[in-house]
């Protein structure tokens, strides 16, 4: 009986082992201890599963203090309350959504190998073990306190993930120094990289051979794996995406590729949290810039008092693009934008004449992303219709201002990565949509304690942008919600529902056949379900 109540237990770890790893996954493998943050968030807000288990420990606690005789009631409890617990989790899944499934890569095997072998030293100590109260006591705590079992496993790993990385690192750079022509441009900053990647991607692919880093591929072990999987002996340029949590890793970034060529997007608030300040994140973005050569050229945005500001350690070419100031070399003027998409004309300083380009794309963050592009393609032998006609079919960027049309309802998706500029300049698109006009979201995250404030602020920006307002989240839209209060925004289009199935759901009853235009605006991932 003992062995056939333990097949629930295993069905149980196993769904909750893929939870950990998934978990983890998300939590960058608790780099900066970001998993262990995240999982003693997690049992502070005591959701059911959690406290079903602590009834079941404190039950089995009882018996083994009391030395209770085990008897046959005991397995078939223990079967009972795995499955009832498997079952509550179940449920509780199927109503948050699964933004992003768990990667199986040759790290999670390894994880999971190292969690087999830790298993098998508990189950050979629990061989020794006569009471089976205390056995099942042991079982329950250690499926309870998987998330630190995984965290002792990523530690255990660690050497051998070092010995992979250096590995792979070794091929990639050996690749690099083969490829004696290959041009590097490295883009960074708070948010636009992968926009801004994609857009100079179909811009000097109309001369040139241009690898883009795949999706957000902006790691270390990101480029790694494109220059090894993607790079080949017949591209010119390859365009990195540079992302950051902390100082010193952009510069990690910078020694393993190399780049002559840098954009910086633009400085905001995002993962300031992790950062841990403002001349942080200031900081770490310029680690790209400043790793330049001598004979590089850095583009910077003459809008943006936080590159303006910056004093610079570097002799390189600069080249300064920008909407409102007029003092750049790369200036956009007469912004007309529509649900078609966006017009505007381009002054080059070198020459004063206006060029007229159409886009498809929305919003002021890709204009100044596109000035980004044209001033480092005018530097690679580009001409004006050349860029003109790649401007014209620069495709949208999945999740970021992209149209969606779906029947009489046309989605504005900005779901990837909300942040406080980006998301005012989002609601200013939404509001020059004809119909029904309704935002989505759950608010901001990893904005420190700035998180109440900005996320406020947002909801005020809502008064006249949009009709509806949409917050998926009770707990964590809290600030937008006090915003919108604040400006007096009527209640009664304010809804409040627990899921994004739920809010879609809710946009098509809204619509009832109008024209309607939804704004999607940041999308967060699962490690911050409710």
């Amino acid at each position: 009986m003992f062995y056939m109540s333990l097949i629930p237990f295993i069905i149980l770890f196993v769904y909750d082992l893929k939870k950990s790893l998934h978990m983890a996954q998300q939590n960058l493998y608790n780099d900066d201890k970001r998993f262990l943050k995240w999982t003693i968030k997690d049992m502070a807000n005591f959701k059911t599963p959690l406290k079903c288990s602590l009834v079941v420990l404190i039950t089995y606690l009882i018996l083994v203090v009391f030395k209770l005789e085990s008897t046959i009631i005991t397995s078939i409890y223990f079967s009972i309350v795995c499955l009832i617990i498997l079952l509550i989790k179940i449920k509780e899944s199927k109503n948050s959504d699964t933004k992003i499934k768990l990667k199986v890569t040759s790290r999670v095997k390894r994880l999971i190998f190292t969690n087999l072998i830790l298993l098998i030293i508990l189950g050979i100590g629990l061989f020794f073990i006569k009471d089976i109260n205390l056995i099942y006591l042991i079982l329950f705590l250690y499926d309870t306190l998987l998330n630190f079992v995984i965290m002792l496993s990523i530690m255990i790993n660690k050497p051998v993930e070092k010995l992979v990385y250096l590995s792979y690192k070794n091929k990639a750079v050996n690749k690099l120094n083969d490829m004696k022509n290959l041009k590097v441009i490295g883009i960074t900053g708070s948010y636009g990289k992968t926009s801004s990647k994609n857009i100079l991607s179909d811009i000097l692919n109309v001369k040139y051979n241009a690898l883009p880093s795949p999706k957000n591929f902006n790691t270390p072990y990101g480029l790694i794996i494109t220059v090894n999987n993607h790079l080949d002996k017949f591209d010119d340029i390859l365009i990195a995406e540079m992302g950051a949590y902390k100082v010193g890793e952009i510069k990690e970034l910078c020694d393993l590729v190399k780049p002559k060529y840098g954009i910086l997007t633009k400085i905001g608030t995002a993962h300031i949290e992790i950062f841990g300040s403002q001349e942080n994140i200031q900081k770490g973005k310029f680690e790209l810039i400043e790793s330049l050569p001598s004979d590089g050229i850095g583009v910077l945005n003459g809008d943006d008092e936080l590159q303006v500001n910056y004093k610079l350690k570097n002799n390189c070419k600069i080249i300064w693009i920008g909407i409102d100031n007029k003092d750049v070399d790369v200036r956009a003027t007469d912004i007309k934008t529509s649900n078609k998409g966006t017009t505007f004309n381009v002054i080059f300083k070198d020459d004063k004449k206006k060029y007229q380009f159409t886009t498809k794309l929305l919003g002021y963050n890709n204009i100044y992303n596109i000035l980004a592009s044209l001033a480092l393609s005018k530097e690679f032998g580009l001409t004006i219709e050349q860029m003109k006609k790649a401007v014209l079919g620069v495709k949208s960027v999945e999740h970021r201002l992209e149209l969606r049309p779906a029947g009489n309802i046309t989605y504005i998706d900005d779901s990837y990565n909300s942040n406080p500029v980006g998301s005012k300049m989002a609601l200013d698109v939404l509001k020059d949509m004809p119909g029904l006009r309704i935002v989505m979201t759950p608010g901001m995250v990893e904005l420190g304690n700035k998180s109440y404030e900005l996320n406020k602020k947002f909801g005020t920006f809502m008064k006249d942008t949009c009709d509806v307002v949409i917050l998926v989240g009770e707990k964590i839209t809290k600030p937008i919600k006090d915003g919108l209060k604040e400006v007096k925004f009527n209640n009664k289009n304010i809804y409040v529902v627990k899921s994004t199935k739920e809010a879609f759901t809710l946009v098509k009853s809204l619509s009832n056949t109008k024209e309607t235009y939804c704004l999607i605006e940041n999308d967060l991932p699962d490690i911050y379900n409710e």
